[in-house]
């Protein structure tokens, strides 16, 4: 189980994450939506223990504030935004750095299934500064899912921290990183994801939380909280919502220009 018990971050004198709580079950896929700057990386990054923040954050029962880091990293493995390496590493030693963190220092085996599960088994010599931006993140993807390989471990479930999962890929890696997700967190595993894409999130998600200006708006599952005003509210945008054939709902955005400017996210 993950736990926000009231989280609250401040960055200077701006607000960033005002007062949130939740709860996310191993077995589930969250994915956190929300307009840009409305909290949501700082929110992933609060559960990290990478910024200051007020309140509590429990994985698995660890106060994490009360945790050594390197403790939690064979609980739980991130996805950052930011793909760029400094040096020149190969993907193999990327992937490997992750194994190395978790609990399969003795598993050689974990790195080329990491890598046959994003499509990029074969490729492990491969500088990683040459790789194209969407190769890139599922290299990292690859290195995030060799640290907890198991969903289900001797200490708890195992976790994916996932930061715009599907932000520099196509079409149909887009779907292989989420059925990967939804599979991962099927096996007893949980997985956290932030999310613009709203439709893959209505179809891969158990439950799908929206943040407005830092604050938690609404959660609840893709049909209960998928709803035009909330995210007019959210996005500054009219949408029109239907069924789609999974039964869940989708969305098209239509014009912004209706609205006045004061509804706009910041």
């Amino acid at each position: 189980m993950l736990d926000l018990l009231h989280v609250t971050v401040q960055l200077g004198r701006r607000s960033v994450l005002q007062d949130v709580s939740l709860s996310v079950r191993a077995g589930q896929l969250l994915a956190i939506c929300g307009a840009n700057g409305a909290g949501k990386s700082t929110l992933l990054k609060a559960v990290l223990g990478e910024v200051p923040a007020t309140g509590t954050v429990r994985l698995n029962g660890c106060d994490i504030a009360r945790t050594r880091p390197a403790s939690l990293s064979p609980l739980r493995a991130v996805l950052p935004q930011d793909t760029e390496v400094a040096f020149g590493f190969t993907l193999g030693e990327i992937v490997r750095m992750g194994r190395e963190a978790g609990d399969f220092l003795t598993w050689p085996d974990v790195d080329a299934l990491a890598l046959a599960a994003v499509g990029l088994r074969g490729r492990e010599a491969d500088d990683f500064r040459t790789l194209s931006g969407g190769e890139r993140q599922r290299g990292h993807l690859a290195r995030a899912l060799a640290q907890v390989w198991q969903p289900a471990g001797p200490n708890g479930p195992r976790w994916l921290m996932l930061d715009e999962p599907v932000a520099s890929l196509d079409l149909g890696h887009q779907l292989q990183v989420m059925r990967l997700a939804r599979s991962y967190a099927d096996a007893g595993g949980g997985v956290i994801a932030i999310m613009h894409d709203l439709n893959l999130s209505a179809m891969f998600a158990d439950r799908m939380a929206f943040l407005i200006d830092g604050r938690l708006a609404s959660i609840g599952t893709p049909s209960e909280v998928m709803q035009p005003g909330l995210l007019e509210a959210a996005y500054g945008c009219r949408t029109v919502l239907n069924t789609g054939p999974a039964d869940g709902p989708w969305l098209l955005p239509q014009s912004c220009s209706e609205l006045p400017a004061a509804a706009s996210p910041r």
